[in-house]
């Protein structure tokens, strides 16, 4: 495809579709992913601030 980033895909639609939201990221979850991405807590929280469920220390 030209450009590089073009983007491409097949769409499907149902009547009784509907969308779906993504829930803000845990303090759990954030602890885990920095653990398997080898990055330290305060890091990981800076990449994901917008998203935390939670308050960062």
């Amino acid at each position: 495809m030209t450009p590089g980033a073009s983007v491409s895909g097949l769409y499907f639609a149902h009547p009784q579709s509907r969308y779906f939201t993504v829930d803000r990221v845990t303090r759990d979850q954030v602890q885990d992913y920095a653990k398997r991405k080898g990055k330290s807590l305060r890091e990981v929280e800076r990449w994901l601030a917008p998203n935390l469920a939670y308050d960062p220390d």
